[in-house]
């Protein structure tokens, strides 16, 4: 199909759809070049659509990375919402870039994001709107180079087949390199997609899942995996930034025409945690530390204010107020925002770093509700899990996240989160009149523990469904107070995705029939079937209960073994015996444990000796 047929199409259903400027492109400071002056055509593709993606910060980075250089022109491709994909088929018009408006197959380097378990099959949706085959191994020289990038390449396996290549880690530098191989070996006159996939495979920080077979033990568990060639690595190690005052920052981002999730100025103040959840999985794949300075912040502040006129800027990082140089930072940001009219919004706080200080310099323009995260209910299972939070911090709190599930959870636990609630409740009715607003609404909303990759819980069974939903309804009855509201989310979802975080190729079966068979959309709640996905799983041979149930043996390989994150096993398995003897670990600002990150380098503040 010709451009101009196929964008005549395209233009043609647009009045028919809901938010049509999602998909014709030409927004303030989208980047064109001329293909003639370019090498690598790179799609970078956001399993989701345009409102959601636009809003990904990581996205953003990339786009900017890559468009920095003269000969790579990246593109942006969001998936349809699922009206406009239905017309896509029926009237036969392929998924194209928003740049360019040509489709994915025109291009060399298609990079698909993989932000969350449930988009899966959303991202094997887009393969199918953009006429690519499903299976790397169905694809010939003729087709892109698909590469899968974000967090949930730290377990790759279960869309291992589909992929091939994953960049693993921070992918700033590790991206142009790779398309640079690639148009050095297509001028060289040696490309072929095998020669070009065993070259990847030596560069750092790349996962060619094809070079690597599995082998399989008669329980079902993986017994090796075996590389195809001597000079490819056994483990793939992570990239990372070193310094992040010198890594390129996107100061000019594309202006939406419509309404997004995120319409306001972003600064990332440092990757990383110096904290230790035992369940948290970002808290360890993002270490190590790396700050920015507070200079370099309001720099790009500034930049990003005149550049877009934005009146809100969200600071953010896994944990915004341990940020090491936070007052610094928010002192020389208001010098400004306070005259122009700019909130300051620091949307992931703890409450034991979190200040009244703090929320007086940021409360001066616009004030909005905060919410922090105990994560459990009783202070023995905050110490089991690490979370190093004390009840007396937590009742100044007005939104409170749980997590239920975790591992030795009781009811005395669940129990336990009805009545900080209600004390919290008691709290503000205890506070002089003068002192307080005029009324008080605490908010619960508790999440099911899901076990993740390169965390102290990796190891450990999810409860079952019939446990998770009896859990849920014990909390429920035992929040009587109506100033308390009660929200929890669908155990359901969270065991397909425990299914799917612990899982391995043997998955992939089961993902093309929920991208084909009515579940691409799953990561929306009005569109996720917990039947539909057992139905995938037995036609496909998939035990969920093995994946999400079973408590994985400790020397037993797991799927994400051949990943190196920089955090070591024998870290992870110390945690865990911390965790089910009721030991919390200090934080990096107080103490190195020896988690194993500094030998990935950077400028860190935290580790880099051992103190």
């Amino acid at each position: 199909m010709e451009q101009k047929d196929r964008l005549d199409r395209l233009h043609g259903i647009l009045k028919s759809v809901t938010e049509p400027a999602a998909y014709v492109g030409g927004e303030l400071y989208e980047v064109k070049k001329d293909k003639a002056d370019v090498k690598v055509r790179f799609a970078f593709v956001f399993p989701e659509i345009y409102s959601i993606g636009m809003s990904n910060l990581g996205m953003r980075i990339l786009y900017e990375c890559l468009n920095a250089a003269p000969d790579i022109w990246c593109e942006r491709v969001f998936a349809p919402a699922p009206d406009m994909g239905e017309k896509m088929q029926t009237y036969g018009i392929p998924l194209t870039a928003l740049e360019s408006g040509d489709p994915l197959t025109d291009f060399d380097i298609v990079g698909v994001t993989l932000q969350y378990e449930m988009c899966y099959p959303t991202a094997l949706h887009v393969f199918d709107l953009a006429g690519i085959p499903l299976y790397s191994r169905d694809r010939g020289e003729e087709y892109p180079i698909v590469v899968g990038g974000g967090p949930c390449t730290y377990n790759a396996e279960p869309v291992a087949d589909f992929f091939d290549v994953f960049s693993i880690g921070e992918g700033e530098d590790a991206l142009v390199e790779l398309s640079h191989l690639y148009r050095d070996m297509k001028e060289a006159g040696t490309y072929t997609k095998e020669a070009f996939l065993h070259a990847a495979a030596k560069l750092p920080g790349f996962y060619v899942p094809s070079l690597y077979a599995v082998s399989y033990k008669e329980d079902g568990t993986i017994e090796r995996f075996t590389p195809k060639y001597d000079d490819i690595p056994m483990k793939i190690v992570k990239r990372i930034i070193g310094n992040l005052d010198d890594a390129p920052y996107p100061l000019k981002p594309v202006i939406p025409y419509s309404e997004t999730v995120h319409d306001r100025i972003v600064l990332e103040l440092y990757r990383g945690c110096i904290r230790g959840c035992r369940f948290c999985q970002a808290g360890m794949v993002y270490r190590p530390i790396r700050e920015k300075s507070p200079d370099k912040l309001c720099e790009q502040a500034r930049c990003l204010y005149e550049n877009t006129g934005y009146d809100e800027i969200s600071l953010i990082s896994l944990s915004t107020s341990d940020y090491s140089k936070i007052d610094e930072l928010t002192d020389k940001l208001l010098s400004w925002t306070d005259k122009e009219n700019v909130s300051l919004s620091l949307p992931s706080l703890r409450v034991d770093s979190f200040t009244k200080e703090l929320m007086d310099r940021i409360s001066g323009v616009r004030r909005g509700g905060i919410t922090f995260a105990p994560e459990a209910g009783t202070q023995r299972l905050r110490d089991v899990i690490n979370k190093n939070v004390r009840e007396e911090d937590l009742l100044r709190a007005v939104g409170l996240y749980f997590m239920q599930g975790l591992p030795t959870e009781t009811h005395e636990d669940l129990a336990g989160i009805a009545k900080l609630a209600s004390d919290a409740v008691h709290v503000f009715y205890e506070t002089p009149k003068e002192q307080r607003g005029r009324n008080v609404r605490v908010t619960v909303s508790v999440s099911c523990f899901v076990p993740k990759p390169f965390t102290a819980f990796q190891w450990e069974g999810q409860d079952p469904l019939e446990v998770l939903q009896e859990k849920q309804l014990y909390l429920k009855d035992r929040i009587t107070d109506r100033k308390v509201v009660y929200h929890y989310h669908d155990a359901k979802v969270s065991r397909v995705e425990a299914v799917l975080a612990r899982g391995d190729r043997r998955l992939a079966g089961s993902l093309v029939l929920a991208a084909r068979e009515g579940s691409a959309y799953s990561a929306w709640s009005e569109h996720f079937d917990y039947d539909k996905w057992m139905d995938y799983f037995a036609r496909t041979g998939v035990d969920p209960a093995f994946y999400a149930n079973r408590t994985f043996g400790l020397d037993e390989v797991l799927p994400w073994d051949l990943i190196d994150c920089g955090v070591t096993k024998d870290y992870l398995k110390r945690e865990r015996e911390r965790a089910y003897a009721e030991k919390t670990t200090p934080s990096c600002a107080e103490h190195c444990n020896g988690c194993g990150a500094d030998r990935l380098g950077g400028n860190t503040r935290w580790c880099p000796k051992k103190k």
